[in-house]
């Protein structure tokens, strides 16, 4: 009996590592199984390994949803939001009063008496505009502040209100340049060249329309620039030319007059000025129109300087606008131009061949319309510049050249057409 003992125990130890090496086998085969079945899963499937190393999940429903919304969130910020908080601080409400002398024949003879037949009144307008130095200098149109203003009440962002005073304006091309009357600092808008504005990009107005917001904070509409180089001839119901402008469908309706235009990096690519509704009553259409900047920043700077705009040369002549009376009385032909009125024999205008009595038609490519239309164009030329005139002498059209320089001061040799 003792002697079957260790053939026993070698038989039990046998059958215990066949029982081993089946078990591995079968785990190898499992093992191969799982990953032929996640090769061949579908992409979206999730295969989790439990092991101690690491353990890869599907996402909660609540987690997918914290993440869309960091996303929708971060996305409401954009270059236009950005450009709107980066100019906004800027933009101001203008309220200006003027008095104006006005004809009331139904007025009791005690008031006409003392004032005469013009009755004094006043007339309030208000509008928009931007400041452009931290010392408190605003742009804006000269139709919002008028002439001769009694009074300019500014209104900021932030409910503060200030008085400012007009240091210069141009009524041809509706520019006008005021200071805010205080020692404090202000948030200002750069100026950005008008001649890169890019067609279909991102145009931003600001302003307060109808002067809704004693706040003064304003009002923001975006478009894009629909076009550039818009000229609009001079009327007889509207003596300015706007040459250049900028077209955008941004809306702008009453009291966004002089607000700023921003680009997509909040810098001044025009001033809203006015909308174009082909005649009808219709408000706003689509069609807004911005003085470009480059233009803003040559008047404003001869405004700061004088207060007036001027031209830094002299073109040697005078002139008028052609009216009937003019017409019949010397003669002329009956179509719309400049007549020269005298001529400086030390002054480009003589050494080119214009004789007083000249009808100027024509200033480079542009017809002229009136003599405010002919200063409008002047301002295009600078010193060292040759302009092309065309004009009319007795019934026969004639072309010259002008070369421009500085001013010659010689009342004592003009001609005349007296």
């Amino acid at each position: 009996m003792n002697k079957n003992i260790p053939h026993i125990a070698l038989f039990v130890l046998a059958l215990f590592l066949a029982s081993c090496q089946s078990s591995g086998e079968s785990d190898n085969t499992l093992s191969s199984e799982s990953n032929e079945f996640v090769e061949s899963a579908p992409f979206s499937a999730a295969y989790v390994e439990n092991s101690d190393e690491g353990m890869s999940s599907v996402s909660s429903p609540e987690t997918e949803f914290d993440e869309n919304d960091g996303r929708i969130e971060s996305s409401r910020v954009n270059a236009i939001t950005r450009s709107v908080e980066k100019g906004s601080g800027a933009v101001v409400s203008i309220m200006a009063t003027e008095q104006i002398r006005q004809q009331d024949p139904a007025r009791d003879e005690f008031f006409r008496f003392f004032f005469g037949d013009q009755f004094p009144r006043e007339n309030t307008s208000m509008g928009s505009g931007f400041i452009i130095s931290e010392d408190g200098l605003v742009v804006t149109n000269q139709h919002v502040v008028g002439t001769d203003p009694s009074e300019i009440m500014i209104s900021m962002g932030d409910g503060s209100t200030y008085e400012a005073e007009l240091v210069g304006y141009d009524e041809l091309t509706d520019i006008a340049l005021i200071r805010i009357q205080s020692d404090q600092t202000f948030p200002y808008l750069s100026f950005t060249d008008s001649d890169s504005v890019i067609v279909g990009e991102w145009s931003i107005a600001l302003g307060n329309p109808f002067g809704l917001f004693d706040d003064g904070r304003p009002s923001v509409t975006v478009g894009v620039v629909s076009a550039k180089n818009r000229d609009f001839r001079a009327n007889p119901n509207n003596p300015r030319v706007f040459i250049d402008m900028i077209q955008t469908d941004a809306a702008i309706n009453r009291g966004n007059s002089g607000g700023p235009l921003l680009n997509s990096n909040g810098e001044v690519i025009g001033m809203n000025t006015f909308i174009y509704t082909g005649g009808t009553s219709a408000g706003f259409v689509g069609l807004s129109f911005a003085i470009p900047s480059n233009r803003i920043e040559k008047i404003i700077s001869q405004l700061l300087t004088s207060g007036v705009v001027m031209l830094d040369y002299d073109p040697g002549m005078e002139f008028t606008s052609m009216t009937e009376q003019l017409i019949y009385r010397y003669r002329l032909p009956y179509v719309q131009g400049l007549l020269v009125t005298s001529v400086n024999r030390n002054g480009p205008a003589f050494e080119c061949g214009i004789l007083p009595g000249d009808v100027i038609v024509r200033i480079g490519d542009e017809r002229v319309m009136s003599e405010m239309h002919a200063w409008a164009l002047l301002r295009d030329y600078d010193v060292g510049d040759e302009m092309q005139v065309e004009l009319l002498r007795e019934g026969d059209l004639y072309k010259t050249e002008m070369m421009l320089r500085q001013k010659v001061k010689d009342n004592s040799s003009n001609t005349s057409n007296n």
